[in-house]
């Protein structure tokens, strides 16, 4: 017979539209258009930059392309953020509706660059997720699956 105190606790998983609706980002500094897979391990999303984007007019006028900034915090909101999320909804003692995440630490290699109207897809594996520090390996591709840039992310959950 199971111990009822050693049972595991009801999870709160969350689909990928639910999880996207709680990424605390907002226009014009969101990343983020669609979560399209997500589980316990890792998160795949995607966003297409705008040819409208605020940096693109000083970086660079004549050939815009974007900032490795604006791609680490792409793959930060996809990879840390919305992951971390969806962690913190499966453990029963965590209200992810009142969490905010941020990302601590980058180690990031640039191998590609990324314009205006350019689709990227981000994929980040957990590494690991404890006491609200969440680590992941991430990697970010062009729709032609060209990889643009990867490296291992951390960031760590704390209440507002």
């Amino acid at each position: 017979m199971v111990d009822p105190r050693q049972a595991a606790a009801p999870t709160r998983a969350l689909d990928p539209s639910s999880l996207l609706a709680l990424v605390p980002q907002s226009s014009p500094f969101r990343f983020v258009d669609e979560i399209l897979d997500v589980d316990e391990n890792h998160i795949v999303g995607r966003y297409t930059f705008r040819d409208d984007e605020f940096f693109y007019a000083g970086h660079f006028p004549a050939k815009p392309i974007t900032p490795g900034v604006i791609l680490v915090e792409t793959m930060a909101q996809i990879g840390l953020v919305a992951l971390g999320l969806y962690l913190a909804a499966e453990s029963p003692d965590i209200d992810e509706q009142n969490l905010l995440v941020w990302f601590t630490e980058a180690d990031v290699e640039f191998t590609g660059i990324v314009g205006p109207g350019d689709q990227v897809t981000v994929r980040a594996e957990k590494i690991y997720f404890r006491k609200l520090k969440l680590k992941v390996s991430a990697e970010m591709t062009l729709a032609d699956g060209t990889v643009v840039c990867a490296g291992e992310l951390a960031g760590v959950g704390s209440k507002p």
